[in-house]
């Protein structure tokens, strides 16, 4: 027992590290329209992978992940308060751009592409604990999926089942996307009672 303690404390201290260190990142400051501020929580005890694609402006502002409208409907979505949403030792929260990356003519541009090449991989290899993963929007799709991703998002999101029980591919929560809600329909019926059942599970320490 003392040995596997040493182990996760040695862990927990390197993510920690990990953590200053992506938090201080600089690397894509010059396409940036703002100073960097990269956003972004885990621990090596979380069970949960939240996959998003970039802060927006108010998340940008508050410095504190999913504090918009969009993190309001994903934990309604989760069926998680607060409380339990920006607790790290449940949930880690890993978007594909860690900064807002600005404007475009109809939102918020694509995340930047630097942050998953240099950070990802070394920052997922400490988040050993995680039992269910849900990737939200097309780019955390493409990334966590690869040749899985369909011909769109919603061709993948309606093969959501396909996946296993440990990932979850969801359409982002943004008021932008209400009429796609509309649209299909199926996924509040299908989906959702899934995904509440599957994270319920997971944060009681149960297995899925």
């Amino acid at each position: 027992m003392a040995v596997t303690t040493k182990r996760m404390s040695k862990n927990g201290a390197s993510l920690d590290m990990l953590l200053d260190d992506i938090r201080s990142c600089t690397l894509c400051a010059p396409m940036l329209p703002h100073a960097p501020r990269p956003v972004l929580a885990a621990s090596v005890r979380a069970r949960i992978l939240v996959i998003g694609q970039a802060p927006g402006a108010r998340v940008h502002a508050s410095g504190v992940p999913w504090s918009d409208a969009s993190g309001a409907r994903l934990r309604a979505w989760l069926g998680v308060d607060d409380t339990t949403f920006y607790d790290a030792s449940k949930f880690a929260i890993v978007p594909i751009g860690f900064c807002f990356p600005g404007r475009g003519a109809s939102g918020d541009l694509p995340p930047r592409p630097e942050c998953a090449s240099r950070w990802h991989r070394e920052l997922l290899a400490h988040l050993r604990s995680v039992k269910l993963t849900l990737l939200i929007g097309q780019y955390a799709q493409r990334f966590g999926l690869g040749d899985a991703f369909g011909t769109t998002s919603t061709d993948t999101l309606v093969r959501w089942a396909e996946f296993g029980p440990h990932v979850m591919p969801l359409p982002h929560p943004s008021p932008r996307n209400i009429a796609w809600f509309k649209r299909n329909a199926w996924f509040d019926g299908e989906v959702l009672p899934t995904l509440r059942e599957r994270v319920a599970t997971v944060l009681a320490g149960g297995e899925l």
